[in-house]
Parts: C-alpha cells; structure tokens; sequence
C-alpha cells in the first residue's frame, strides 16, 4: 500500500492513527484483462487507487461503446455521481489488462472522513481534481484531433503507449484511420 501513503502524503502528512485507519479501510483488488470493476445502472460502491494497470471508462451511445478516459498507475477511478450520490451509474469500467486496486468502500469512506487528516486530504484532493478536469475539459474540447493527440502524448503518455488504438481513437472522438494517419505525421 506504499504507492496509496505515499500519494496521500503529497497532499497531507499522515499520523500513525490514520495510516492504520487507511490500512484497516482500503482493500487490495485484482482485475484480470476485461474484467469489469463498475457497471452501467449499478450502484458504483467503492472509489479505487491503481497501483498498478490500465482501466477504461466508456458509456454506451446508440449501441456503440464511447471511451470517455483510461486511468493507469496512481490515479483514482470511481464512477462519481454514482459513487458520490450512491445512484446507479451511466458509465462502466473495465480493466484493459491485469490491475491492482487499492478500493475503498463507500461505508468506510464515510468512516475515514471522520478522521480530519484524512477529511483534509479528501477535501484537497478533490478540490485539486475538479480543477484539473474542469481545465482539462475546456482545453481538450478546443483542440483539433492533432492537438489532442500532441496533448496526449505529453501529459499523459502512458495512455498512448498502452491503450488500444480503437480506445484513444474513440476518446478523441475520430476514426482509428484518422488516428493512424495522426500519428503518422508525428513520427
């Protein structure tokens, strides 16, 4: 659980009580390839840490599955608002190969956000992610499909390199000839 203490620790300094409390609450999860962590109009229970893998997000659209994001090592993934709001969700997750999750219950959630080192984290850490999406979002949809490829390639590389092309093509929103021809160009 290194990877989870440390991550948590950039954001706020841990006690030995809400270390052991963290410890106690965040369960160690494997997925095998194309296995499915959340579904569609399930009530998503749990929010997860990736130690290590590759996880896709995708809804379906008119009987197409659309990749919304792929996740990889030491980011969080949950399905929010069904998460948040315990509400089914619209979207699934599916790991794209063998992931570790480190996954906290909704319940022991709750728990932990009695501890207020934990609470700052949290609020921090969400504070820190919405910006980031929100920035994200208005950048990402004022690019064209080059740019976003480019913007890819150098923020997040690990998608690039590991994500099946039919998946970055789709959460670009263009063809997997469109995106060959993309990368094409750049090499």
């Amino acid at each position: 659980m290194t990877e989870l203490i440390e991550f948590i620790n950039r954001f706020v300094e841990l006690d030995s009580e809400t270390e052991k409390a963290i410890h106690d609450c965040f369960k160690v999860e494997v997925y095998e390839k194309n296995e499915f962590i959340f579904e569609e109009g399930k009530i998503c229970s749990k929010i997860s840490f990736i130690k290590s893998g590759l996880v896709r997000k995708f809804y379906m659209n008119d009987g197409q599955d659309v990749t919304s994001w792929i996740y990889f090592n030491n980011q969080w993934l949950t399905s929010m608002t069904s998460f948040f709001e315990q509400k089914p969700s619209f979207e699934n997750f599916q790991a794209c190969e063998r992931t570790v999750l480190y996954s906290l219950s909704y319940a022991d959630e709750q728990r932990l956000l009695e501890c207020p080192v934990f609470a700052k984290f949290h609020i921090k850490m969400l504070r820190q992610y919405l910006a980031s999406l929100n920035e994200f979002h208005h950048k990402y949809k004022l690019m064209n499909a080059h740019e976003k490829y480019s913007y890819l390639l150098a923020y997040f590389p690990e998608i690039v390199k590991k994500a099946k092309l039919k998946h970055i093509a789709s959460m670009m929103d263009v063809s997997q000839e469109t995106l060959s021809r993309i990368r094409a160009s750049i090499n």
